[in-house]
Order: structure tokens, then sequence, then C-alpha cells
């Protein structure tokens, strides 16, 4: 069992990048696959980890993503990327809304304290790539805000439990100068689950 790879499978939600997410994680080693978003539940594999990619504008607000809100009911890390993270904010008791300034392109965003398990080994200020009208404005209950940036405060998220993430950003844009070192830190953590660490 412990030799088999580890399988981290990404939901399309529609984003334009999710192909980069599954290259990343092929690219480190992972057993990966994209399912789309109205996948059963039961239609998953076994898997160890769930990337929920981004989408199109706005349907982070509106809970419209497929089947998201089964696939957060599994007991695996879950890594919600731009309206995957608005859906995970939502879905978990937080809001979402219409950004003041939609971010596109390069920015900086500070680490808040160490930055969580996500940001492990990254500098408290570095630069992501954004494309977002829309953004998460209040964390649930048992979330931190884990990074922020000058326009936008919940660049991430992170659950007290240490399974459940959420980026504002999109850490598989080769513009995110740490973008791998975050899948890598997202990968640890599903090994660490598997093993029971």
């Amino acid at each position: 069992m412990e030799d088999r790879k580890l399988v981290i499978d990404v939901i399309d939600n529609g984003g334009q990048w999710t192909h980069r997410e599954w290259r990343m994680l092929r690219y480190l080693g992972v057993d990966t696959k994209i399912f789309p978003n109205d996948t059963p539940l039961s239609g998953l594999r076994e898997v160890d980890g769930l990337i929920l990619s981004g989408g199109a504008a706005r349907v982070g607000l509106t809970g419209e993503l497929g089947n998201c809100a089964e696939y957060l009911t599994l007991d695996v890390p879950i890594l919600g990327i731009c309206a995957g993270h608005q859906f995970m904010a939502g879905y978990y008791g937080g809001k979402s809304a219409e950004a003041s300034k939609p971010e596109f392109g390069a920015a900086t965003i500070s680490l808040v304290g160490s930055g969580g398990k996500i940001f492990n080994g990254t500098p408290s200020t570095q630069t992501v790539w954004e494309s977002h009208n829309d953004e998460v404005t209040q964390v649930p209950t048992g979330f931190s805000i884990t990074a922020r940036s000058e326009s936008c405060e919940v660049q991430g998220m992170e659950n007290s439990g240490g399974d459940r993430f959420g980026l504002q950003f999109h850490p598989e844009v080769n513009d995110s100068e740490y973008g791998n070192v975050m899948f890598q830190n997202f990968i640890n953590v599903c090994e660490s689950a598997r093993k029971g660490i």
C-alpha cells in the first residue's frame, strides 16, 4: 500500500489553467487525473488529496460548482484555487463577494505569520499570478488567513485541522515565484495524512 504513488486528482471547474495544475502534480511525481466537476462522488478514484480548480467569474460566489460540496465531505486534504477557494469559504460558512479591486497579472502577497503549511519554505513577501474578479471577504470559523495583498485581504487561508487550504491566486502559473514549492507542500500534507502522521 505504501509503495504506490500518491494519488491527488484535480476537479475541473472550468478554469483556464486546470491542466497546469495537473501538469505540476505530474511533474512532482504524483498519480493525477482531471475530473469534471459534475462527476459523482462515487465516480472519483480513491485519492490521497484533491484540488478544486479555478473557474469563470462568479461561479465561486454562486455555489454552482457541480459536486464540489460533496467532494468537500471527503476525509482527505483539499486545496481550493481561485473559484475553488471562494467556494470552499462559502461551503464552510465564510463569505465571498465581487472584488472592489479585481486583480489580473503579477501581484505581491505577504504572508501572515508563518503562512501555514502551504507557504512553508517560501519568503514572507513574494510575487504571484492573479486572475480574479471575486474574492473571499470573510474566512469561515476555524480558518485563518495565511496570506494577503494590498487589495485582497484573503490571498490564502487554512483551517485549524490543517487539511483544508485556499489560495486566491494561481500557484500553477510560472509567474507565481514559489508555486512549485506550494504544490510540493500540499503533496507533503497529503503524504503525511496518508501515513496518519
